[in-house]
């Protein structure tokens, strides 16, 4: 089997994060393997470890119908049997016409919950043969918008349980690097500053907490749009000495496992890739009920769920939690098993693998099936 991904995200992490993974697990299965990128993205770097061959081409976005031409050309190149689309920015349309027009199946993996217009859902998803959804949340809206259901299957997103394991290796350089005293608990959120996230809601949230826990550091890794704004946000509430803006990390490897609890008020949330890092590092969650993060959060099990938009809740969901250590522990404790167990890689690999070998295995429909 021959398979040319497209993936549009230029940074290496999640979808991107998760292509990389999928090519890593195919290719132990063997077959042909093959990745078009933008130019100059981490992930075209990254894959030439995993993946048959690495194409970086131009894609310019949404806008870029160009992408047409330049991804027909790749096929006629390279001749695969099917083509998975992974990302949006244009390719997730463009890709499709172009797989289409050269008589090839194609797949699409849709990572993200919020809604597209009514009048855009038919023509859009019927160029696909499949979706694959990261979270039965995301496959929820589709349905919901009148994609039919034999069309969206659910393959959860992975974690590298290998890399993301619990057990703080050095508490004495996590204390240095993020200012945390001795004796202090913190609080952290994984995302990118934007509104969907829920960050205004901790930052609301924070002088509950705080009243009856003044030991609590809170630290944001992230970046974006929103930032300033939050920034303002904690100055107005007087939090600036409780908040740490630690920005895009790397290493989040060895920072969470450091970490008493996870937090992430979101409003919307395909699946949660940090929230499946933190599990696996057996940190207890606190989050939006939004998306797909209840198939990540169990509550009462590794954690709670409350209701977006809610800093009062919140404030009462994350206070038992920052008071009771055991507590803590059986949380992070079940959370790794259950990212163990439903959230590995080897998993993921094999719920796109099927999809693969059910499309191609009934993809007579008018398809210019050519033999290689």
């Amino acid at each position: 089997m021959k398979v040319l991904h497209v993936e549009a995200g230029k940074h290496l992490y999640g979808g991107a994060l998760q292509v990389v993974f999928l090519l890593g697990g195919l290719r132990e299965q063997g077959g042909a393997h093959i990745l078009a990128c933008p130019v100059g993205s981490a992930i075209a770097e990254a894959a030439q470890a995993v993946a048959t061959r690495v194409h970086e081409i131009e894609m310019r976005g949404d806008a870029d119908v160009g992408m047409v031409g330049r991804l027909r050309r790749l096929i006629r190149q390279e001749r695969p049997d099917l083509v998975h689309l992974h990302s949006r920015r244009g390719s997730d349309v463009w890709g499709a016409i172009a797989a289409r027009l050269e008589g090839v199946p194609v797949v699409l993996s849709r990572r993200v919950d919020n809604p597209e217009p009514r009048w855009l859902v038919p023509l859009k998803y019927r160029l696909y043969h499949r979706v694959i959804t990261i979270s039965e949340g995301i496959r929820e809206v589709l349905l919901r918008q009148g994609v039919p259901q034999d069309k969206v299957v659910c393959v959860h997103s992975a974690v590298d349980t290998q890399r993301y394991e619990p057990g703080c290796q050095d508490r004495a350089w996590f204390r240095e690097e993020f200012g945390v005293r001795e004796g202090e608990l913190t609080l952290a959120m994984a995302a990118q500053f934007i509104p969907r996230k829920g960050h205004h809601t901790l930052i609301e949230a924070l002088p509950a907490v705080l009243a009856t826990q003044p030991n609590v550091r809170v630290l944001l890794f992230g970046q974006g749009p929103k930032e300033g704004e939050i920034r303002n946000l904690a100055k107005q509430k007087q939090l600036e000495d409780r908040i740490v803006f630690a920005g895009f990390r790397r290493d989040l490897h060895r920072v969470l496992p450091c970490v008493d609890v996870m937090v992430h008020p979101a409003s919307m949330e395909g699946l949660g890739v940090a929230l499946l890092q933190a599990a696996a590092c057996g940190v207890p969650i606190v989050a939006g009920r939004a998306g797909g993060i209840p198939e990540i959060v169990r509550p009462g099990v590794n954690g709670e769920l409350v209701s977006p938009e809610d800093p009062a809740a919140l404030a009462a969901a994350l206070l038992p939690l920052l008071g009771d250590e055991m507590l803590r522990l059986r949380y992070g404790s079940a959370g790794r098993k259950l990212v163990v167990s439903e959230f590995s890689i080897p998993a993921m690999v094999a719920g796109n693998a099927s999809v693969y070998q059910e499309v191609l295995s009934t993809a007579g429909d008018g398809l210019r099936r050519r033999p290689l």
